[in-house]
This record gives C-alpha cells, structure tokens and sequence, in this order.
C-alpha cells in the first residue's frame, strides 16, 4: 500500500473540484453548496481511477464520495451496469441507490437497488431496462451473479460500503465470491468508519496498491459529539433510562439494544412511561420497518429503539442523542452508533448506560479511540423535583404568548416589588393550575411526547390547526382570568372549556372549586372508557374525541382522569346515553372503544 495521503485543511467548492455542468445542476437541485472533506478529498483520488482505502466516519458523506465520480465519469450513460456498490443491509443499498440516482440524474445514468425480501423478477426487469449502477447487499448480489443476470466482468468498478461493518455482520464469504467472479481490470474503491484487520486482509487480497485517505484516525467518532456514561447496576436498566430521559429530555434519539427481544421491551417501557416511542429489529415485516423508518425521518416519532442491523441505513436528520442502553459487544460498533449524531458539522450527544460488567469496553475505548466519555450521576430526587417545577414552567408560557395590555404589565412590575412577591405569585399560580392531583403528571406528558409534536397516540383526530391553538390559548387566559376573579370574590367559579390544554381544560378546572375527590359534579355522570396513556392518548385527545365524535358540547364536559390503560369522563347526564352510542365501538389506533357508565365508589 501507498503512503498515507493526510488530508488537507482547506475550504473547497463543489466548482474546484472540476465536476461537468450535469453533475453540478444536479448538486444544486439538491441543496448541496460544499462538499465535506471525504468528499473534496476523494474526487480527484477517485477520477483518476486508483484503488482507494478511504477511512471517515459515519456522517461525513461517504455516499455522495463514491457516488459524485461514479456518475461524473466513471461510468458511462451507455453499455448496462458498470458499477457496483456493496452495502451491509437493505436500508443502506436504498439509500445509495437513491442518493447516486439523483446526482445521475442530468446525465442519464440510474441506479437499481437489489436486495433480498425483495421479487428477484422486478430486480431483473430493472437490470434489463439498463441501470448503470448496482447497489446491493451481497447475498442477493451473489445470488444475481450466479445466474447471470449480473455480467460480473462488466463490472469495471466496486465499491465496499462500510466494509467493517459488512465484514462484522459475517458477510466474508459472500464478499469473497463476488470479488472473483466480477472483472480483475476493476477499480476498487472501500469506505469504512474503522480500519481494523479483517478490513486490511481484504485490502490485500482484493485490491491493487490502494492509496489511503485517513480522515478520522484515532479521533474517529469523536469530533462533534459529547460522549457521556451512567454507571447502573444492570437491575432495572429500563427505570434508570428513562430517570435518565426524565433529567436529559433529548429532543429525539435513537436507542440502541444488543437483542431483538430487549428492544421490544424497552420501547414497551418507555410508551407505559408515556413517551413517544417504536421499536425496530429483524422481526418486523418490511412493510412495517419501512413505515417505522419514515416516520422517524419525519420527526413523528420521538425514540426510535433499534439493533444495530436494524438502524443501518436510517439516516435521521439533525439526530440530537444517541443512547447506547447496552453497551455493544465490541468498541468499533461504538464508533458506528454513535456516529448517527453529530452528523455534518453539527453537534450531537452519546450517552451509554454501563454496569460492571461493561466497563472493560468503556476502558478499551478509551485506550483505543481516545473517546473519553464523562461520567454523570443518576438524577437525584432534586433534580427531579426541579424537571416537575421546570414543566409547570413551560405550561404557564404555552398559556401566554400573546402580549398583555400595558395596564397588566404595571400591575405585574409592583407586584414584584412587593416583599412577599413569591407569595402572591405563588397564589396566582395556585389559582391559574387549580386544585388538581394530576398537574404534574399531566405536565410531564407533554414534555414525554414531544415538545410541540402530536403524540402517537393514534386517534385518529385531525392534528389542531394554528388558529384553533390561539383560540385555545385565549380560552385558557380566559379560565384563569375568571377563576382569579372568583377568588379574589370570595367565590368559586367552575369552567366548563374542554377544548383547552392540558393546563387549563376542563378536568382541571372542575376542581377549582376546592372539591377535590372523584364524586360526581351535580348533574353530571362519570363514565368509563378503556382508553389511557399506554394507547398513546393525553387528557387533549380524550376531550377533542368528546367533542367530535360524541357529539358533547363544549360545557357538557367535565373532569377527565386519565390512567395508564383507561380513563374516567365526567359529562352531563343530559348527553350521556348520546356520548355512549356515539362512541361505542368507535376504533382510535388499534383499540375499539369501550365506555359505560362508572361504578360507584
């Protein structure tokens, strides 16, 4: 092998790297305005047809690295498939496939996927219609080439994509055969975000005075994230995860398990905790991966629990954390997870959950990869009282954002200034959130689902339009407004808006009257359906469904208690028998309603 090329800090466009027009336009429609250094490094290496041991880190481009030369001259619009890029999983040869189809766009080349689970007769019509580039993964590669629906010595350039990956996935064998059977005059180009020894003996046998671009080196998965650890006993790991979301509150995340079967549970434990979550392994159908994998892209959903091979190839953008539940096996899978965040410059988070037992890859990562993650302590019972006083905070804000009068304004800046201002505060806080048991519960699940994101919940209710949240903002000032007046009368009032948040709707206010048990409101009936928290459902989402499907007017409901696998509804008897009917057997997400009347206490 060649001397290592270091690489160069300079800033480049897409312009010096000489592209033609079409490659160019097509960068411009896409968004892109520089490339990243694998990219600006690998170019000219790449053009000018030499073997290349590129090593990088996941997140810097690699895909567009190797696709940019495929299409801009390595392969030519006519003549079938010249190209082929090998990747560990389906997700991953998707998405080169996507990515080089794009950049190939304006120059007339295409790119096929092939992958297994997938009608090996549709993957042959492709061929056939003429894609220059292939990316697959190599079993179903293999099997293509073997009957010959794949011209092997056609095939003037390979690409291995995250080869240490590959290789560690056990695809060696695979990897071999294919490398024999494709054409010796080729051009062999290896991307991996490690370059341990099984790389390297495939380096030797496979490829011929390769040039390296080591553009990571000991610092690989390191720069742009913050690494930190908790040290738990391994004894209830899923209740000290989410202690640890409860005081972290990531914006979104993806959670890594070393088993099919802990995924499953830890999403379970984290959707009972009221938390936005799915859960990704080799057991799902590929109908429902590909939909569990969309909606993480879109944002929908919050936590995405995945084993390695089941995250590979989801690129989610602006990824904020990733969590490492149990520690991998091996620290180069490390590497690999944690370098989904931190991805293009921006910054990201690690943090890993370690028992005694996986301390010596801790040390080994240390030792290696000179990543030294910061230990934190598990949150105290002050922390926690301080996250339950910072989500009241946030709902006060949420319940005024439009500006006040001038007059409010003078009021609020000599209350300040009074010597018991915290008292008085306090007071107002009071009567703003009511004599409610749940207000902290309530407030934490909104936080739990995502700030400013609709829960999974599922109903099937449309999503609340910005006008219908200002006039429920104005609602809510409104409830406050006329309770705060009530009391400084010395009476009681009892606002009857469900349509309101969390912070002010009607299952709060029902108690603002100082009656704080579960009777019965004069004139109202409490009724019983089978929906709660674990079906993803908020206090919100029970009254729009109130509202809308039962026909209940604004002021025919009352107190709603939510529960982790039912709730309690407290409506006017006058539209009780009409809310049941209504309502009975109606489907929200998976769950057919059923509702009856409370038994009493």
């Amino acid at each position: 092998m060649t001397d290592t090329m270091e690489h160069r800090e300079q800033e480049q466009s897409f312009e010096d790297l000489g592209l033609s027009e079409a490659v160019r336009s097509a960068i411009e429609e896409i968004g892109w305005t520089a490339p990243t250094e694998v990219q600006s490094q690998t170019y000219a290496a790449a053009m000018a047809r030499h073997d290349l041991i590129v090593q990088s880190r996941t997140g810097t481009g690699k895909t567009a690295a190797f696709g940019i030369p495929l299409v801009d001259g390595l392969v030519r619009p006519d003549g079938g498939a010249q190209a082929l890029v090998l990747a560990p999983t389906r997700e991953l040869a998707l998405q080169s496939a996507r990515e080089i189809r794009r950049l190939g766009q304006k120059r007339g080349l295409t790119s096929v996927a092939i992958y297994g689970g997938a009608p090996m007769e549709r993957q042959v019509r492709e061929l056939e219609d003429g894609a220059q580039i292939i990316s697959g993964t190599p079993g179903r590669v293999l099997d293509h080439l073997q009957r010959g629906t794949i011209d092997g010595e056609k095939l003037q350039v390979v690409v291995l994509d995250e080869a240490d990956e590959m290789l560690s996935m056990g695809f060696a064998k695979e990897l071999s055969a294919i490398m024999e059977m494709v054409s010796q005059k080729r051009q062999t180009m290896l991307f991996s975000a490690t370059v341990d020894e099984p790389v390297e003996r495939v380096a030797q046998k496979y490829m011929r005075d390769p040039q390296i671009l080591s553009l990571s080196g000991d610092a690989v998965g390191a720069l742009g994230v913050s690494h930190y650890f908790y040290l738990v006993s391994g004894v209830g790991r899923a209740n000290d995860l989410i202690s640890i979301l409860e005081v972290e509150n990531p914006e979104n995340a993806i959670i890594f398990c070393n088993t099919k079967a802990s995924t499953e549970q830890v999403a379970s434990a984290l959707r009972q905790a009221g938390f936005n979550a799915d859960w990704l392994n080799g057991d799902l159908p590929q109908k429902e991966r590909e939909a569990i994998m969309a909606r993480t892209r879109s944002g929908g959903s919050r936590f995405l629990v995945a084993t390695d091979v089941a995250a590979r190839g989801i690129d989610v953008s602006h990824l904020t954390h990733v969590i490492n539940y149990e520690l991998p096996q091996n620290a180069e899978q490390y590497i690999h997870r944690t370098g989904r965040t931190g991805r293009a410059g921006r910054t990201g988070t690690a943090i890993a959950l370690v028992s005694p037992p996986e301390l010596g890859t801790l040390y080994y990562l240390r030792l290696q990869y000179k990543i030294f993650p910061i230990e934190r302590s598990l949150p105290t019972a002050g922390e926690h009282q301080t996250r339950l006083e910072t989500d009241r905070i946030k709902l006060v804000e949420q319940a005024f954002t439009s500006p006040p009068a001038e007059a409010e304004l003078a009021v609020a800046r000599r209350l300040m200034t009074l010597p018991h201002a915290e008292v008085v505060i306090a007071g107002l806080l009071q009567t703003f959130f009511g004599a409610h048991d749940q207000i902290d519960e309530e407030a934490a699940a909104a936080r739990r689902a995502g700030a400013n994101k609709k829960t999974s919940s599922n109903t099937d209710e449309p999503e609340e339009k910005p006008a219908e949240g200002r006039e429920r903002k104005r609602r809510r000032r409104d409830s406050a407004s006329s309770r705060t007046k009530a009391s400084a009368a010395g009476g009681s009032s009892v606002p009857r808006s469900t349509n309101a948040p969390r912070n002010a709707n009607a299952s709060r206010n029902a108690n603002a009257s100082g009656r704080a048990n579960d009777s019965d409101r004069d004139g109202f009936t409490t009724l019983y359906l089978n929906l709660g928290r674990r079906d993803g459902v908020q206090q919100d989402d029970i009254a729009r469904l109130m509202l809308e499907r039962g026909g209940a007017a604004e002021g025919n409901v009352g107190r709603i208690r939510l529960r982790d696998t039912h709730c309690f509804v407290q409506v006017e008897a006058s539209v009780d028998e009409q809310v049941m009917e209504r309502l009975s057997g109606h489907v929200v997400g998976k769950r057919e309603i059923k509702i009856e009347k409370a038994r009493a206490r």
